[in-house]
């Protein structure tokens, strides 16, 4: 009986247990360590960031951020709709009110002429009704791995004087105009959650090039203890600090890196040859040579009166065949939990949510494994 293909499974490069062992062998299994600090460099090498905290989660990195740059309860900051609800909810975690961005066309990303239009309503709503909140961060997801329009963000949130969170958490190893992501901003968010393009089972990094801020970061991620001989408390703080072991599974993921990413571009080439004479399908693509994404996921919108079948036809056939493939993210406006926060649309991601799959993108996917792919497909499309 053949196995179940996953959308992205882990796939380990051959070293994880080297650092792992070592941390056996030093007694280092406990939050912080030799590990992490080696995590931390090489991060920094990886991403051409200047400082690095490794953490416990993706998640854990946009709500450090958001507490380091002053984000309190009634305060707005303004956040992508297309993307999963990690970006969004540590903005609910503070009390502030999130307000959501609709995407735009070429990437799937937050749309920056929207984004102006927001920042403006939001600005002239709180004149309005002397409003004491104020708008404290952009949250800009990079979808899928490719990377957002973020000269004409950073624009816009220059503009306006707002500092930029990027949540990378699905992007790294990606590039837009040639540096890599999440060092466009204030601040850069990662995650190595089971299912990334490198994972540690659970983990993610804050990263930066303000050497204060990720001091800060640190400091706020180890309980917030004050340097004293006894525990002292002066802030609220957090247990967000990633362990040694985990560090660990890292370092020897991030060997492979640029690897996983090729293979994942690889992966994608395969899916457009595949398809390339399909009518009705599209993919998430490049709009220029200025982005450049490691595609953690082949992700493709069909048209059903074209293409002959329809998202949800074509999921619960790779179902059929034991195969993972997963609907694009509901966006945000659309989430219950959510329901009530302003939201400017375009109706960009609600067509992509209707539309759109995720494809089995996992490097670990064998020839085998394509081919059982592919027959799904060839079914589907009649190819």
């Amino acid at each position: 009986m053949s196995k179940r293909i996953y959308l992205c499974s882990p796939h380990m490069g051959g070293r994880e247990m080297k650092y792992v062992q070592e941390a056996f062998d030093s007694n280092w299994i406990a939050p912080l360590g030799p590990n992490v600090d080696g995590f931390e460099r090489e991060l920094c090498s990886a991403t051409g960031a200047k400082h690095v905290a490794a953490l416990s989660s993706g998640t854990a990195a946009i709500h450090l951020s958001l507490i380091m740059l002053g984000v309190k309860a009634g305060d707005y900051v303004i956040g992508q709709s297309f993307t999963f609800s990690a970006t969004v909810n540590p903005i609910a975690y503070l009390g502030a009110i999130p307000v959501l961005v609709d995407s735009e066309p070429g990437t799937w990303n937050m749309d920056p002429e929207l984004l102006e239009e927001a920042i403006r309503k939001v600005k002239g709503e709180r004149l309005k009704d002397k409003v004491a909140g104020e708008i404290k961060a952009i949250v800009v997801a990079h979808l899928y791995g490719m990377p957002a329009r973020m000269k004409e963000i950073m624009a816009v949130a220059d503009k306006y004087g707002i500092p930029v969170i990027e949540d990378a958490a699905e992007a790294l190893g990606s590039e837009y105009m040639g540096r890599r992501v999440g060092c466009n901003s204030k601040f850069g968010i990662l995650s190595f959650n089971g299912n990334k393009i490198i994972t540690t089972s659970g983990g993610g990094a804050l990263i930066s090039d303000d050497a204060a801020m990720i001091e800060r970061a640190r400091f706020l991620a180890t309980q917030a203890r004050d340097p004293a001989p006894h525990y002292q408390h002066s802030v609220i703080g957090y247990n967000y600090r990633m362990s040694n072991v985990v560090a660990g599974v890292g370092r020897g993921q991030l060997e492979v890196l640029d690897l996983r990413v090729r293979q994942h571009r690889e992966f994608n080439a395969w899916y457009r040859e595949l398809l390339k004479d399909v009518p009705g399908v599209t993919f998430q693509s490049e709009p220029s040579p200025d982005f450049y994404s490691n595609f953690w996921l082949t992700c493709i919108v069909i048209e059903p009166a074209v293409a002959g079948t329809d998202r949800e036809k074509l999921r619960l056939a790779f179902e059929a065949a034991d195969i993972e493939s997963r609907p694009l993210w509901k966006p945000m406006h659309l989430q219950p939990v959510f329901a009530g926060c302003p939201a400017y649309v375009n109706g960009t991601s609600e067509a992509l949510f209707t539309n759109g799959l995720c494809l089995p993108s996992g490097s670990n996917i064998d020839d085998a494994g394509r081919e059982r792919i592919a027959e799904v497909l060839r079914r589907a499309f009649k190819v």
